[in-house]
């Protein structure tokens, strides 16, 4: 049995088969009605509990689709259902599913609610998302990146905007695939140096550039996320936006990378604050491939899980 809770905690030789498996897949289906069972179906007669503390759209419409085109079904449960760690604790909970299902995806708020679910689970735990990371985005954003420009090793990514989650888990694909990457945004908003430092550690090159036009000099990928996150206090909104408005990609920051540079967002975006809609929808924009992908992605993790 394996659990996917973060990408530095998978084995380098696991994350690349997944990556191999999700670009065969999509392939496979590739001209079919989108909602075709896959011809191999590793989910079949299994039930994957899909529970969501936070809300969401792209995690459960790509989780839910994934299961059941490979053979399985979903239930889905929120976190007002679950009232996870409030009244039946949280290692309770994840014994009890364990007797009902074959497989959990959790997306939560503090990721030592994950940890522990794995813990006591008996069956595979997925990371849907935690305030600290987001590994299956990052891995439907290497999928993304490899399918248009060939291996992810050695490119140069760039992160404009807040060191958040989706930032840390680029920072822990950093160190698997081998590519370096440039943080760029204000001092306040710095990832965790604990994560920089284990990329280093891992050998390559992490750099914090104040400077967003000089941070994007020969990127092969520019990356934003949205500057005012779900969990983030609307109190806080104006005073982020004057921090992170140097960091805007717009038309002229893209043009000072490499003209062929990739530009991704997880999604959803507030058009005209962390990017302009020229660069969202410009030639150089994935961003829409990149949302596909997490499905293709997803469906490989889940693969990778059971047949562990």
């Amino acid at each position: 049995m394996n659990h996917f809770l973060d990408i530095h905690t998978t084995d380098k030789a696991d994350l690349r088969r997944i990556i191999d498996q999700a670009r065969a897949t999509k392939e496979a289906r590739s001209g079919k009605p989108k909602a075709t069972l896959d011809d191999d179906q590793p989910l079949k007669d299994r039930m994957v509990a899909l529970i969501f503390e936070k809300p969401s759209t792209r995690t459960r419409v790509s989780f839910d689709v994934g299961v059941r085109q490979m053979g399985g079904q979903t239930m889905v449960l929120s976190g007002s259902d679950m009232q996870l760690g409030h009244g039946e604790t949280i290692a309770d909970t994840a014994r009890v599913l364990s007797r009902y299902v074959d497989m959990i995806m959790i997306r939560t708020f503090d990721e030592s609610v994950l940890h522990e679910m794995a813990e006591h689970a008996t069956v595979p735990v997925i990371n849907g998302l935690t305030d600290r990371t987001h590994p299956c985005q990052i891995m439907a954003d290497i999928l993304t990146f490899e399918e248009h420009r060939g291996p992810i090793a050695g490119k140069k990514v760039v992160w404009s905007g807040d060191g958040n989650n989706v930032c840390a888990s680029f920072l822990h694909a950093a160190a698997q695939f081998g590519f370096d990457l440039t943080f760029t945004g204000p001092v306040q908003l710095d990832p965790e140096m604990e994560f920089v430092g284990l990329a280093r550690n891992a050998g390559v090159e992490v750099c914090i550039e104040r400077d967003a036009f000089k941070a994007v000099e020969g990127a092969d990928l520019i990356v934003t996320d949205t500057w005012v996150s779900m969990h983030d206090a609307q109190s806080s909104r104006e005073r982020r936006h004057n921090m992170l408005r140097p960091y805007q990609v717009n038309t002229d920051l893209m043009k000072a990378a490499k003209p062929d540079a990739l530009f991704m967002h997880c999604l959803p975006a507030h058009r005209g604050e962390e990017a302009t809609s020229e660069v969202m929808d410009g030639p150089n924009s994935v961003i829409f491939d990149e949302a596909e992908n997490r499905l293709h992605a997803q469906k490989a993790i889940m693969r990778w899980c059971v047949e562990g």
